[in-house]
């Protein structure tokens, strides 16, 4: 198979999951300049009143749910690519995860940063989305109304397409 771009009808200044045929493909970076990239991400977990006050206290049957949900997104954000198709496996040079107990809700953000050819956006709200979900599975039992949302990208540095602040 040709390493040609015209050949294999990848446009190299598009970056597109596309080919030529429209079929689906890994985009490729090769071409890319290494950089350093940030993405930070947030979301969060509604939640009744009694559950933040037991998150809060240490005192959740199922154990220290912050703990749990920090390390649940870390490992998320390291297999990233094994969960969303087309993905790039990046090598990443550092994780952060926070939780936060708020009145009604945990805020989550999650910063992941690489030096790479490509961006980190999805490691950190795959890093945010499992976060809540194990808040949620560790809070289920005392809380079936639990929602999870308002997960989004806030920040992001590095690369070809720029800076980006969010809210």
């Amino acid at each position: 198979m040709s390493s040609d771009h015209s050949e294999s009808g990848i446009d190299p200044d598009g970056f597109t999951h596309l080919d030529a045929q429209g079929r689906a493909l890994m985009v490729d970076v090769s071409g890319k300049q290494e950089t350093v990239r940030v993405a930070v991400a947030r979301g969060r977990v509604s939640i009744a009143s009694e559950v933040a006050r037991l998150l809060s206290s240490g005192e959740m049957p199922k154990g220290d749910v912050l703990a749990a949900a920090r390390i649940a997104g870390v490992m998320a954000a390291k297999r990233t690519s094994d969960l969303i198709p087309l993905c790039h496996p990046i090598m990443l040079t550092s994780v952060k995860v926070t939780l936060e107990v708020m009145s009604g809700a945990v805020e989550i953000e999650a910063t992941a940063k690489t030096c790479g050819q490509t961006g980190v956006e999805m490691e950190a709200l795959t890093a945010v989305s499992v976060s809540a979900l194990t808040v949620y599975d560790m809070c289920k039992a005392l809380d079936r109304s639990m929602r999870i949302g308002d997960i989004r990208l806030v920040q992001k540095s590095g690369g070809r397409s720029g800076d980006f602040t969010g809210s």
